[in-house]
């Protein structure tokens, strides 16, 4: 279904949804984010103290797609909400890299923490369930803040591995090197998102629009903020 085709009534509904998701991530981030503070300073683990703030970042992602979807026209908040969700992408580069160079050049040694390890599996089993929902959410309705936010949930998910994998390397092997240089790749990646969010590169996730060539050669009925941007 397209965007132009969709009812006042689905428009709204999936409004309520993406608000709802919004709200869920939030409130299990902060949750995550806590916890992941807490048993990094219990272990002095820098790979747990950095995945709780990442995962404050994500509750900000969060918070903007709020509130964008609290207005009574969310489509004319899209393009201000793609640059703050940018800006929290470039503030998780920021500290994934700040905290794996830490990591590396530091090469402190952390307790083994089963706390952490449980909620890094935690986290790979829910953060897939929000980003599948958020992405279908986000093409049914043409929403490039949605697409944008579902990407940055996949990016806490990546990072979830990450921890999980160096919780155990250290706490088996004591390869204390290998959460770092994986966090690193991930900054990278995180980098690159956040560019496509500013310059809401994300509209090419959105449903394709019909295009009104005998008037104007445009996206005919595009009421998404990004959409404007759109080339036919």
């Amino acid at each position: 279904m397209s965007v132009s085709a969709l009812t006042p009534e689905r428009r709204a509904a999936l409004s309520r949804r993406s608000l709802r998701l919004a709200y869920a991530t939030a409130g299990y981030n902060l949750v995550e984010g806590l916890v992941a503070m807490a048993a990094g300073a219990a272990a002095s683990s820098a790979a747990l103290v950095g995945f709780g703030l990442d995962s404050f970042v994500e509750v900000s992602s969060a918070a903007v797609l709020i509130w964008q979807f609290r207005s009574r026209v969310p489509e004319d908040r899209e393009r201000l909400a793609l640059r703050l969700i940018g800006v929290s992408f470039f503030a998780l580069a920021a500290w994934v890299t700040f905290d794996a160079l830490r990591s590396l050049l530091t090469a402190g040694d952390a307790d083994a923490s089963p706390v952490g390890i449980g909620l890094a599996v935690a986290s790979l089993i829910v953060m897939p369930l929000l980003v599948r929902a958020k992405r279908r959410t986000g093409r049914e309705l043409g929403s490039a803040t949605v697409m944008a936010d579902s990407t940055q949930t996949m990016l806490c998910t990546y990072l979830s591995a990450v921890l999980l994998v160096g919780l155990l390397l250290n706490a088996v092997l004591g390869w204390s090197w290998a959460d770092p240089i994986a966090a690193l790749v991930i900054a990278g990646v995180a980098v690159k998102e956040g560019l496509e969010a500013w310059r809401g590169e994300h509209c090419d996730d959105c449903a394709p629009l019909p295009v009104d060539t005998a008037v104007t050669g445009q996206p005919a009925g595009c009421t998404d903020g990004c959409c404007s941007d759109r080339k036919a």
